[in-house]
């Protein structure tokens, strides 16, 4: 691709005026080397016309109509009634126009465009996900990875053909640090009530909000080398095919890890749109008199209401399935995209092999 680029560049910064110059000089010239132009003139006969011959130069007559051609002196003015034969046209053609410089540069944007057209792809990709964030519409784009030409398969590659790519790719995936995260959010309703009875009059006040929680599950992907010893079974690569005439290579992987991980603490989830006035309220019937209102009512301060949400955000991630189902399902298509197209694909490729199959199965909870 690179060398492509290069042909088209240099054909576009050619230039090619020399032959066209070289012809005009040729149309100009007026001694003779041009057919068209040059002017052929004979001497006139002998005095008083006749059949007289004249004589030569060595003094021997020479017979009428033998008399050689010569060419006339160009500096000469011309005889009257001669014309001088001109071209019907310029030797030398129509004059081309020269590539304007805006198609220049448009040609090598669309080579360019070609060549890199996996990073265009990526970047066209990442700012349209970007707007449709911001804006909050929710949509599912392709996915498409950062990549160089020359990082992709090279056609009829054989030197890798007998590579065990077993430890390669288990090597880029113990060097994962991070674990694979999945969202979920959920919204709920929530009660907080307060009593304080003020002597023989019970008192109690209580108000319901709404809530918006977030909760995270989280995936090791890479759970230390015990977990991969061969004996565990908790990895295989197999080499479905070699790259052979200039036809990548197929390989099939199977992995195991530890099943997703709920929120662990309660500061693993998180409280949004908690609003200052409550949608309901009840009150005991001694409400809106003084004491109540006095004593009961300034207690529900946005950090008491938050720590109570946030407990309840909590309990629903744990034990809620309509909310820890599709967590875990959220953290487990996360663990799978992140090491199939970060780790194991650029690796079974950058030796010449495709991905043909990847499964990822999940260890019992012991």
């Amino acid at each position: 691709m690179v060398r492509l680029f290069l042909l088209l560049a240099s054909m576009l910064s050619a230039h090619r005026s020399r032959p066209r110059e070289a012809a005009r000089y040729l149309a100009d010239d007026r001694y003779g080397h041009n057919d068209s132009a040059a002017l052929v003139t004979s001497p006139p006969g002998p005095p008083g016309g006749g059949g007289t011959a004249w004589p030569d130069d060595e003094g021997y007559p020479r017979s009428p109509g033998t008399w050689p051609e010569r060419v006339a002196d160009p500096s000469a003015p011309d005889p009257p009634g001669t014309e001088r034969l001109r071209p019907e046209r310029d030797p030398a053609g129509p004059r081309r126009r020269r590539i304007p410089p805006k198609a220049k540069w448009a040609a090598v944007v669309v080579v360019a465009a070609l060549v890199f057209r996996r990073i265009v792809a990526w970047a066209v990709l990442t700012a349209l996900s970007t707007a449709l964030h911001l804006v909050g519409v929710n949509v599912r784009l392709p996915h498409v990875t950062f990549g160089l030409p020359w990082q992709t398969i090279t056609t009829g590659r054989t030197t890798t053909t007998n590579t065990d790519l077993g430890p390669w790719v288990l090597q880029k995936i113990q060097g994962i640090s991070k674990p694979a995260l999945g969202r979920e959010t959920f919204t709920f309703y929530f009660t907080h009530k307060v009593s304080k009875n003020i002597g023989p009059w019970p008192c109690w006040y209580a108000s319901t909000f709404y809530a918006v929680g977030y909760a995270s599950a989280t995936v090791n992907l890479n759970p230390g080398p015990a977990w991969w010893a061969p004996a565990t079974g908790h990895y295989r690569l197999q080499v479905l095919s070699r790259p052979a005439e200039g036809k990548p290579g197929q390989v099939a992987v199977t992995m195991v890890l530890p099943p997703p991980q709920l929120p662990q603490s309660v500061h693993d989830v998180s409280i949004d749109n908690l609003p200052s006035k409550p949608i309901a309220s009840q009150h005991s019937w001694t409400y809106p008199g003084f004491g109540c209102g006095v004593l009961l009512r300034p207690q529900f301060s946005p950090s008491v209401l938050y720590a109570q949400a946030q407990q309840l955000a909590f309990y629903r991630a744990t034990h809620v399935r309509q909310v820890t189902a599709p967590l875990i399902t959220a953290t487990e298509n996360q663990a799978t995209q992140t090491i199939r197209d970060n780790f194991i694909q650029p690796t079974v490729n950058a030796f010449g092999y495709t991905l043909d199959r990847f499964t990822l199965r999940w260890a019992r909870t012991p």
